[in-house]
């Protein structure tokens, strides 16, 4: 199954002496946490896009997702199941907010909240990639999956200059997280069609860049680039072909660095390398993977092996370790990409959630999730 054509969703607008009444049901029927459709210019933006066709965002390579019978079974019924939670908590590093108050000492620091939540400090300027402090990434607070461990650091203490999104899935873009941020100084970049979304939640239209693939703006003195990714979109039942996905390669005076987004490994990251890096560090999906969507999420091998394309030189895994998103164990995308990266040479840094590090020094290499 390749990616949804579905149809952009409407809001109800009861116009009678019901009003009230339907507004509730429409309400709860598409929560605020579904966001909103693009519309206006907006639109007329993702129409002229090169990358959309037939009524849809398309990747550059088809990415493919295979419905087997029994697969939502083995997710929620199946012998592995217990595997895929830590056994004992997971202890996060206890002294982020001390250390992020200390200046860098190279001028680029790292420090992985969990999942694919990066905060970036670089070259003196405060880069948040996609911000989820919800405890659960999902659409609803009673439902969905829920955190194995508490992000580290309140948000209220990064003040970031520019908040940067992936795509609008609910593990990258998480409502409360942004409306939090809305109160901040933060610029927020995002992929062609997700500045509805943000729009909706309250974030001013100024404060929003909204790019295509491989367009380029400057934001707080850094440099921003959507780049390609193979992936998809959709927030709601049915709004899943007008918002982008993307990865970014962002530039400053003297760094540089890449976020991957979720993605299939595709031919596309050896043309990001040769045009946006080399890269200090490269951010790259390495979890939730599977043979049922082989095309949409990297292994740990092909993650070791994006990172070599990109011309990175330190490799920080994401996109594990949070949440249960997949059928393997949920530890297993650190050790797989551990083993790829010693076998391919090539330098990895696995930071407990919290822990800053800065890359161009010695990565930390403390195997805390055996």
């Amino acid at each position: 199954m390749s990616e949804s054509t579905t149809v952009p969703a409407t809001r109800l607008e009861p116009a009678s002496r019901w009003a009230g009444f339907l507004g509730s049901v429409g309400r709860a029927v598409r929560p605020a946490s579904f966001g909103a459709d693009p519309t206006g210019e907006r639109l007329e933006r993702v129409l002229r896009s090169p990358n959309f066709r037939d009524g849809s965002f398309r990747n550059s390579e088809p990415a493919r997702m295979i419905v087997q019978k029994g697969m939502v079974r083995e997710y929620f019924l199946g012998a592995g199941r217990r595997q895929r939670y830590p056994g004992t908590p997971i202890q996060v590093y206890a002294d982020t907010a001390a250390d992020l108050a200390t200046p860098s000492d190279t001028g680029l620091r790292t420090t992985w909240m969990g999942h694919a939540t990066v905060f970036v400090e670089i070259d003196g300027h405060r880069v948040l990639f996609d911000p989820v402090w919800g405890k659960r990434c999902s659409p609803f607070t009673f439902a969905g999956p829920g955190r194995f461990h508490p992000v580290p650091v309140a948000l209220d203490a990064l003040d970031p200059d520019v908040v940067v999104i992936s795509h609008d899935h609910y593990d990258h873009l998480d409502m409360p997280s942004i409306r939090a941020l809305v109160s901040s100084r933060a610029v927020f970049a995002v992929p062609l069609g997700v500045g509805a979304h943000l729009e909706y939640w309250g974030v001013p239209a100024g404060r929003i860049v909204e790019l295509d693939w491989d367009e380029s703006a400057e934001v707080a003195g850094l440099g921003l680039t959507a780049t390609p990714a193979r992936h998809f979109c959709g927030r709601g039942i049915r709004n899943g072909t007008h918002t982008l996905w993307a990865s970014w390669a962002v530039a400053g005076p003297e760094h540089r660095v890449f976020h991957s987004g979720d993605t299939g490994y595709f031919a596309g990251f050896a043309t990001i390398g040769a045009q946006h890096g080399p890269f200090d560090l490269t951010m790259i999906q390495i979890g939730a993977y599977s043979e049922f969507w082989p095309d949409i999420h990297m292994t740990p091998e092909e993650g070791v092996q994006a990172h070599a394309d990109l011309a990175g030189a330190a490799l920080l895994p994401i996109h594990w370790g949070t949440f249960n998103l997949a059928l393997h164990p949920w530890n297993e995308p650190a050790d797989r990409t551990l083993a790829s990266a010693r076998q391919a040479g090539a330098r990895v840094a696995i930071p407990r959630p919290g822990q800053p590090f800065e890359p161009t020094l010695a990565a930390p290499t403390a195997a805390w999730w055996r």
